[in-house]
């Protein structure tokens, strides 16, 4: 009997990149992919391991994945991800569910352990974090059709005082041009219209390989690729942020006028203890020189609320810096104390009570600025990206340029016959906190 496979994905874009290799090459190998876990003889769960939830989430997914053991079919548990590559040992040790483990950067081999947990073995590959992206290697994708990310970058060397990825994902190593923008043209040929490029510190991309920062000319090469309609690029490191990357976004057509730039924090003494680059004002003055030169652009930040030391005064500082900022998409994150990071060692560490009432505190100042940006798009016509059909109230749901997939807002399109997966022009009418709607125009 051909074994049945389910690869479960947690965490970040970058797993999600992995385990859809993971997929090409254990359907390569003969076995059937299948939905749902209950129908599975082996089941592969990739893991996130970045903050304490997520490793909630891993271990909880772990566990339940393993009762299909005794109501499944579930012959062989696997476990990958970031959670493996940290706790190896205590994992095969405290959870004896766990048929196999593979690490981040051993992936590949993913095949051969199945194989190994199939035949009762207990396979552990787990060594240094330093995978090869430009070795050729099948993948299927999982996205919808017309979407997909690509990675340009693997690893990190920022050393952020509250970040663990450099032990997970190693030291920061660009792809060639050539591997990215191959494995792009493949996608297109698959359909695929938009590619999200992601890295750890994507700004920082080609240092490594070519000495110089690379992104405008990457960016400009993938957007050559006939049938790509949409170049969206994420996680771009502030500090390494140049004069020729915003040139780039706002010059060239086919790159989503769409920034996702973590800052973290804006307070220099919370900036200086997380190790970030630069003080607020270089953040400020990167963010005018951005919007001069990309007037419509869709600014994305994330940040930290509750890191050792914040302060009340630091704390209402920061929400007067969001309010005046008025980021069109903000993510906040409660601090999280990492094994093996130097924050750890800081004084002054936060209650969660404290921390999370910070967050929703931010959150609700950042409700109210989303709605006021929504307002500026009323009237305009923009292309939108349709992605479905909801039949019960008659409209195709999409996105914008200024929204990335699974994150951001979605435009609601009545009055409109369109296809999945095109583009559409649309009017917009209404805007709502974070969706907008409108008339889609023939």
């Amino acid at each position: 009997m051909t074994e049945r496979v389910k690869v479960l994905t947690l965490g970040c874009e970058k797993n999600l990149v992995d385990s859809e290799i993971m997929s090409g090459l254990i359907d390569e190998r003969g076995y059937r992919l299948v939905d749902q876990a209950d129908d599975a003889t082996v089941i592969i769960v990739n893991t996130c391991g970045f903050i304490d939830a997520a490793k909630e989430e891993s271990v909880n997914t772990i566990l339940d994945m393993a009762e299909f053991k005794q109501t499944g079919r579930l012959k062989a548990l696997i476990v990958s991800g970031c959670l493996t590559q940290r706790y190896k040992q205590q994992l095969m040790e405290e959870m004896p569910e766990i048929d196999g483990i593979v690490g981040t950067g051993d992936f590949h081999h993913i095949v051969d352990i199945v194989e190994e947990a199939l035949h009762g073995k207990k396979p552990i590959k787990v060594g240094n974090p330093v995978f090869d992206y430009e070795q050729k290697l099948p993948r299927l994708v999982t996205t919808p059709r017309y979407t997909a990310h690509v990675k340009i970058a693997e690893g990190c060397d920022n050393a952020c005082t509250f970040c663990s990825i450099p032990i997970m994902r190693g030291k920061f190593r660009s792809r060639s041009i050539e591997s990215i923008v191959d494995e792009v043209r493949t996608l297109s040929a698959q359909g695929v219209r938009e590619i999200s490029l992601i890295a750890q510190d994507s700004t920082n991309y080609g240092t490594d390989l070519y000495d110089k920062f690379m992104l405008p000319e990457l960016l400009n090469r993938v957007s050559e690729v006939e049938g790509i309609v949409w170049v969206r690029l994420h996680y771009a490191y502030p500090g390494f942020f140049t004069d020729e990357l915003i040139e780039t976004i706002a010059t060239n057509p086919k790159v989503c006028k769409y920034v996702d730039m973590p800052l973290q924090h804006s307070e220099d003494s919370i900036l200086k203890r997380m190790r970030r680059p630069g003080r607020q004002r270089d953040a400020r003055e990167l963010i005018a020189k951005i919007r001069a030169r990309i007037p419509d652009v869709a600014l994305r930040t994330s940040i930290i609320v509750g890191f050792p030391g914040e302060t009340e005064e630091d704390f209402e500082r920061l929400c007067e810096f969001v309010r005046e900022m008025k980021f069109d998409r903000l993510g906040v994150f409660t601090y999280s104390s990492e094994e093996d990071t130097p924050a750890v060692r800081l004084p002054n560490h936060i209650s969660d009570e404290v921390k999370e009432w910070r967050s929703n505190t931010l959150m609700e100042i950042q409700r109210e600025v989303s709605k006021h940006n929504s307002g500026k798009y009323i009237g305009r016509e923009i292309d939108v990206l349709v992605e479905r059909y909801d039949g019960r109230s008659d409209v195709y749901i999409g996105r914008s340029e200024y929204d990335a997939p699974e994150i951001d807002g979605e435009v609601y399109i009545s009055n409109c016959k369109a296809s999945i997966g095109e583009i559409q022009k649309v009017r917009i009418t209404h805007a709502y906190e974070f969706d907008m709607s409108g008339e889609g125009l023939l």
